[in-house]
Order: structure tokens, then C-alpha cells, then sequence
């Protein structure tokens, strides 16, 4: 497989505004939606939701692209008495908003919902109260009419490139790092300019199926579009043939030599990434097993002469970059 990146033509990224809205001086948006997004509805373990914000009148508005993020500042103060600080959350709609127009972005906003962590020293180990996440379960609150502050908008590198058809995608999720997907994938497919004719395979892992998020539209961009790919990872359940079930990786690594390994190895592939810092690793592994890591990574020396089947997370964190070939946004 063809491993020498020195050949293949950078993809062009548009220039985008960033922090037209700082945190210090706030705009205020309303809520015109908010509905589950689960593919379980409340059938589901956990509680997400798809929440659309009307910006417009605000510098946001027609000001956020596919792939950037937004803030929400919740109401009140921390326990240290100062006002929470901002909290990011990846668009959900495209460039041109929910509306067409760029009035109305959206976001998936999941609960969080877990038992208290020590986190510090000082902090009392036998400690184990519900801890509620204050942004999360804010903005999955909010009724539609509501008010909220909102900010940015925020990154410059996990876009689409500026020529759409000139490149072939991977989109790789798992959890709510679906929701940038939904957003270049209905860019890509429902533009004014047309669909696009480059091949894009979105593939979102969760632990089980009613857990997956917008199933819907991607079931229907398959049945709509031959150049849509919707590949499903449940990991905690049984697949139909009774073998076990996957994670994202294992099933790139599963389907690598007839489906995503031309698109890899192609100078038009592209790889995006968001979810769960542990995909990210396994990536990293199944990329050097394949021989294409030029293309997606930069391994510093210290890394180069041990084999990828011992690098540790530690090491992959520290000694590995991605290219221009692969956007991550991990947690």
C-alpha cells in the first residue's frame, strides 16, 4: 500500500470566524427545539437530546461553520461563587443552520449523570453522591422559548475542506461526537448546490442500539444517496451472524481491505474522528499494522523504533500528531 503522503495535494480548508462572541459579553439565543435524538427514545440508557437555538440578530448568526463548536454559559455560580464558565458543544446543523439561513444552530447535548469522584488530595474518598453535570442537564432542560447565553464560535481545523468533491470521507464517531457528522454529512447531501459526488462512510459506535444517535437520517441518506455509507459498532451486544460485537475500530479493521482501505490509501481520503479518546488509539494501532501511517501521523523518534503493538496510550499521546489527512476532536 502506498505509504508516501510527500505526493499528496493538502487539502484546502476555508478561513472561518472565530470568538465573534467571548464569554465576558454573552449573546442570548432562544430554544425552538428539543427532542430525543436516541434511536431507543427512552428505551435508551442514557439522555440525549437534539436542542436547535434561534441566534439570529446575534453576531452568530450565518457565522458558524460545519464542524466548529458553540458555547453555553449556564445560569448561576460554581461552588467557588464565580459564574460557571463557558461550555463547548459541536454544531449539529450545517453552515447554513437548521433554517437555511444560518439563524437556528443545534447541538446534542447528553446528561451527565454519575456518582460523585474524588478528583483532588483534600477531597473525601468515601464521597459517593449523585453528581448532576450543570451545563449538560441545563441545556437538556430548556424548553423550547427559553433564553440562553451562547458564545463563540470556536476551532478552525475539524472542518469539510473548501472543495467538497475534491476529497473522499471517513467520519468516525462514537456517543455525541456523532452530532459534527450529522453536520457535514447534511452539508455535504442537502447543500443548495447539490449532493456531493465523493464517497463518505460514517461509521458511529455505541454500546448498544438504542443508543444510536440520529439513525434515522443517516438510514435515509443511504437509502437516498449510492455514495453514503452508514456503518453501525454496538459493542455490547451480539451481531446478526451471533459473533460478538464491535467497537469502531475493530470494524474498520474488519471491513479495511474492501471498504475503507481504498478510500485510505486513496490520494482523496480523508479521516475525521470524534468520541472517545480510546478510539483514537486504536487507530493510531490498526494504521501502523496497515502500513499508512505517513499519510494520517507524524511519529516522533522516540516512538519509531518500538513496535506500534507496544506503544501505550501514554506514548501515542505524547509522540503522535495527526496530518492534515486526519481531524480529531477525542474526550
Amino acid at each position: 500500500m502506498n505509504d508516501d503522503s510527500s505526493t499528496v495535494p493538502m487539502p484546502v480548508f476555508p478561513e472561518v470566524e472565530m470568538n465573534l462572541v467571548t464569554p465576558k459579553a454573552p449573546v442570548t439565543g432562544t430554544v425552538v427545539k428539543s427532542e430525543t435524538c436516541l434511536r431507543g427514545g427512552r428505551k435508551s440508557a442514557s439522555f440525549v437530546r437534539h436542542v436547535e437555538i434561534d441566534v439570529s440578530g446575534t453576531p452568530l448568526e450565518g457565522a458558524c461553520r460545519a464542524g466548529q463548536s458553540f458555547g453555553v454559559i449556564a445560569p448561576g455560580v460554581a461552588e467557588n461563587g464565580k459564574p460557571h464558565k463557558v461550555r463547548l458543544y459541536s454544531l449539529a446543523s450545517p453552515t447554513c443552520g437548521e433554517d437555511g439561513e444560518g439563524k437556528i444552530i443545534a447541538t446534542t447535548p447528553k446528561r451527565v449523570i454519575d456518582e460523585f469522584t474524588p478528583q483532588k488530595d483534600e477531597d473525601d474518598s468515601d464521597r459517593h453522591e449523585l453528581f448532576l453535570g450543570v451545563c449538560s442537564n441545563y441545556v437538556c432542560d430548556l424548553q423550547v422559548g427559553d433564553k440562553v447565553q451562547v458564545t463563540g464560535p470556536s476551532g478552525k481545523r475539524f472542518l469539510l475542506p473548501v472543495d467538497h468533491n475534491k476529497h473522499d470521507y471517513i467520519f468516525m464517531a462514537t456517543g455525541t461526537g456523532i452530532a459534527p457528522f450529522r453536520s457535514m454529512c447534511k452539508e455535504l447531501f442537502e447543500n443548495p448546490d447539490g449532493p456531493t459526488t465523493s464517497q463518505v462512510h460514517v461509521v458511529m459506535g455505541t454500546p448498544y442500539t438504542t443508543d444510536l444517535l440520529y439513525d434515522d437520517l443517516f438510514v435515509k441518506l443511504a437509502e437516498e444517496h449510492d455514495n453514503f455509507h452508514y456503518h453501525t459498532a454496538v459493542s455490547r451486544e451480539k451481531q446478526a451472524d451471533g459473533s460478538r460485537g464491535l467497537y469502531v475500530g475493530q470494524l474498520v479493521d474488519l471491513k479495511f481491505d474492501d471498504t475503507f482501505g481504498p478510500i485510505l490509501t486513496s490520494d482523496r481520503g480523508l479521516m475525521y474522528m470524534c468520541g472517545l479518546v480510546g478510539m483514537q488509539w486504536g487507530i493510531y494501532q490498526l494504521f501502523a499494522e496497515k502500513g499508512i501511517t505517513e499519510a494520517y501521523m507524524t511519529i516522533k523518534e522516540d516512538l519509531k523504533d518500538v513496535s506500534h503493538t507496544d506503544w501505550d496510550k501514554e506514548q501515542m499521546r505524547r509522540y503522535i500528531k495527526p496530518t492534515h489527512r486526519l481531524m480529531v476532536e477525542v474526550y
